[in-house]
């Protein structure tokens, strides 16, 4: 109900947020990792390897940034806590964090569903941008 010239506004009584401010806190710090077209792609390459897990050589792959600018983004998914990683030599290998197994498989889905829903013909292109 909009408010009148004039008239304070109030909230309708059991007006509340389906989501506390904490939770929206840690779901947006979630969202904003992948809100980077290239960081969801490297996402989903991570989630879909399968061995389980993507050097980062393979990840470089799916881009033509510098390799300093592919290991910034994969920093950007491992503070996010959806991603691991284990240096091995001079490699880094990633795969996704156990913990947050079920949170990257949603997103992905969603992600995939955006995607088809708004009729991108690219939706599941392998093509570098």
């Amino acid at each position: 109900m909009s408010a009148a010239r004039g008239e304070s506004c109030t909230p309708e009584p059991g007006f509340a947020s389906r989501m506390g401010a904490q939770s929206a806190a840690q779901a947006a710090a979630v969202l904003k990792a992948v809100g980077d077209p290239l960081r969801l792609r490297m996402l989903s390459a991570i989630a879909t390897d399968s061995r389980g897990e993507s050097c980062v050589c393979d990840l470089q792959g799916l881009t033509d940034a510098a390799q300093p600018t592919v290991s910034h983004h994969l920093r950007l998914l491992k503070e996010a806590g959806l991603v691991v990683s284990e240096r091995r030599g001079t490699w880094v290998y990633y795969r996704v964090a156990p913990s947050r197994a079920d949170v990257v498989a949603v997103l992905l889905d969603l992600a995939d569903s955006v995607a088809s829903a708004l009729g991108d013909p690219r939706a599941n292109s392998e093509t570098k941008e």
